[in-house]
């Protein structure tokens, strides 16, 4: 690419350099070049030997060719003392300037309540990528996940969001080029307006823009809400022996934080070499226009924010009334957007699970770990698990938030598979080319006999089964479920809990399923569907434990094998792994739109993470006969037709499942 142009900037209002060209039109590629001095000691890296992104563009053309010149010093020399005075135009991809323009009519906001929804984390290319119903060129593209094949799959699966694993434009790093490697997740920003280019099937000019709003507009026809996951915590540029790309050579100073004492170097909350500086005011406008970009422009419906508390980090310590959270509460579009946070960096005190404001859901990491933990079969889960069932109370209650707070997950996309997490006690990324020392190695046996693939047809059904038993707790748990998408069929990465550099069929769907694939899936969609018929399962409102007014009944009961209440003693005992949890229908505590009260059938779940079947007596609780909706230990895990049994009889409950029941009229 050549330059035909260069406009210099002299006009600058409120420290903003600015200009001016008529005759600028959409599809013309643009570049920085940006004068000041190279003093990184005091935290200047400028270098106008080096092309640079604009941080506004809303459109990226080009890759990046990673060579010596794309860094500002001298590599190999005085570490980054010195300058590289080489040109690195012939390596750097260009900013496109678009057109804005697309046709929305017929569009709406979904605006679905929280409580209501189910979201569904998927990866634009690995969803699509060998689907051979969609023509090759729309494969792994934003108009393969807005194809009418992809929302029929949707639909089906009874997903209400997509939550698109990163699509603003990234960089593929250098070190993982030199693996022959690839930045699949995308978690390495560098443009905060850009849809990633790599996902288009229409061109990189700008049809990028056009592609990404029509898919929205299409899933939105289908009801499908659409949630951008935004890494704001920090960009592709590195620590100080990082590439010069954009931020870094146009103000290095203000959009990074840097040590206090040492400002050549770069505070580190989030792993990655460098922490974007959300306390300057020029770096917290950047990121809530391009929030207000996506959600105005681009019409998507929310957010969910990588290593959210990176965000929040005043001085250094998390402050939920810091400026970042302020800004984004008076603001009248953000307001309404839903959003989602990770509620933890790598910094200390980043942990912040239950600490975001009202107005926030988080990624709910301590249901994860205890749900996964009792299923296991450890010891001392009960009580907490309670909690977890039921929107974790203790984490969001005290606070005037709801159980939709709580994003409740098993699986995502930084670790095993469902499918893998039962079938392995260790790791195997060797194919990331790390001696298979990345990624964390916490999993732990879950006892299912041989690790990986076996033809054991014993084994593979207890796998089978627990990854039902994951699910059933998954959408039958108050606050709002996410499934990582392939989860539904129990896809494997053969392992690999760290496939961040895996663009290949490690990472792909699989679309050409075994019958028992097919028939989890159709398991996930009848766990779904259930969760939308009955308000019970869903409720805005955390359980009393109590009699409801007007009810006569206690919303919630916890009951041990012999079908009465649980006491106290019984939680603080450890090796209790067998709970029964009763729903009763009559105290839902949902009012319809005319404020009438709503009812719903009374169920009754049956938790065994023991590794013993167990008699369990059926509660009479105004019931004569219980029918079984769900048992785990069936195959098709619904059962067809459903058996009823009398209440006051004992139940067989066998080892590690799960079973449902319904109160017969």
């Amino acid at each position: 690419m050549k330059e035909v142009a260069r406009l210099h900037l002299r006009e600058r209002t409120d420290h903003v350099f600015h200009g001016f060209m008529p005759d600028v039109k959409p599809g013309m590629l643009y570049a920085y070049r940006v004068h000041g001095p190279w003093k990184p000691e005091e935290g200047h890296r400028f270098n106008a030997k080096k092309l640079l992104l604009d941080p506004y563009a809303k459109a990226i053309s080009g890759g990046f060719t990673w060579k010596d010149e794309m860094f500002g010093y001298k590599m190999g020399g005085n570490e980054d003392f010195d300058m590289d005075d080489r040109d690195n135009a012939a390596l750097m991809p260009r900013c496109v300037v678009v057109d804005d323009t697309f046709d929305w009519s017929g569009d709406r906001r979904i605006d679905r309540a929280m409580a209501e929804t189910v979201i569904y984390e998927v990866h634009v290319k690995g969803f699509s990528k060998l689907w051979e119903v969609l023509p090759e060129n729309l494969r792994g593209t934003y108009a393969g996940i807005g194809s009418s094949e992809a929302i029929a799959y949707f639909k089906e699966l009874g997903i209400t969001a997509v939550e698109l694993l990163p699509v603003h434009h990234f960089v593929n790093d250098s070190f993982l080029e030199g693996r022959n490697l690839t930045n699949y997740w995308g978690y390495s920003s560098i443009g905060y307006f850009a849809p990633e280019s790599r996902y288009s099937a229409s061109g990189t000019l700008g049809q990028q823009v056009t592609e990404f709003k029509g898919m929205v507009k299409q899933l939105h026809a289908a009801g499908i809400e659409v949630i951008m996951d935004v890494v704001y915590n920090h960009t592709a540029e590195g620590n100080h022996m990082g590439p010069t790309l954009s931020f870094k050579g146009i103000d290095n100073a203000s959009y990074y934080r840097r040590v206090a004492d040492s400002p050549r170097h770069y505070m580190d909350y989030t792993g990655t070499g460098n922490t974007l500086n959300m306390q300057h005011p020029r770096v917290l406008q950047l990121v809530m226009d391009s929030l207000r970009y996506f959600a105005v422009e681009c019409r998507v419906d929310g957010f969910r924010f990588d290593l959210a508390s990176t965000l929040a980090r005043e001085l250094h310590e998390v402050d939920k009334l810091g400026g970042f959270f302020d800004i984004i509460h008076q603001d009248p579009v953000l307001q309404r957007v839903k959003l989602i946070a990770e509620p933890w960096d790598v910094g200390e005190g980043g942990y912040q699970v239950g600490n975001f404001p009202v107005g926030w859901a988080e990624w709910n990491g301590k249901y994860r770990d205890c749900v996964r933990a009792y299923w296991r079969g450890d010891d001392s889960q009960i009580g907490e698990l309670a909690a977890r069932l039921t929107g974790s109370s203790d984490l969001y209650q005290n606070d005037g938030r709801r159980p939709y707070s709580s994003i409740n997950f098993l699986i995502a996309h930084d670790g095993f598979t469902l499918n893998d997490l039962v079938s392995y006690n260790d790791k195997h990324n060797e194919a990331n080319g790390e001696g298979n020392n990345d990624g964390d190695n916490n999993n732990h046996s879950w006892n299912c006999g041989a690790e990986g693939p076996t033809e054991d047809e014993a084994i593979n059904k207890l796998r089978r089964r627990q990854q039902r038993n994951l699910l059933a707790t998954l959408f039958f748990s108050q606050g709002v479920p996410m499934i990582c998408g392939g989860d539904e069929y129990g896809r494997t990465q053969m392992g690999n809990n760290n496939a961040y550099c895996q663009d290949n069929e490690i990472s792909w769907f699989k679309w050409e399923r075994t019958a028992e694939e097919n028939a989890q899936k159709d398991f996930t969609a009848r766990l779904i569907a259930l969760r939308h018929e009955h308000p019970i399962l869903r409720r805005p409102k955390f359980f009393h434990g109590r009699k409801v007014r007007g009810a006569g009944v206690k919303d919630i009961t916890w009951l041990n094998p012999g079908g009465q209440e649980m006491g106290d003693e019984e939680w603080d005992t450890h090796f209790v792994k067998t709970l029964g949890v009763l729903l009763s229908g009559e105290a839902v505590d949902v009012r319809d739109w005319y404020g009438s009260p709503v009812k719903d059938d009374t169920f009754l779940m049956l938790l065994n993470a023991s590794h013993e079947p167990i008699d369990f007596v059926l509660p009479n609780h105004a019931a004569k006969r219980w029918a079984v909706i769900l048992n785990t230990a069936a195959e098709s895990g619904f059962v067809t037709p459903q058996p009823e049994f009398a209440a006051g009889k004992k139940f067989s409950l066998t080892d590690r499942s799960f079973v449902l029941l319904r109160r017969c009229a």
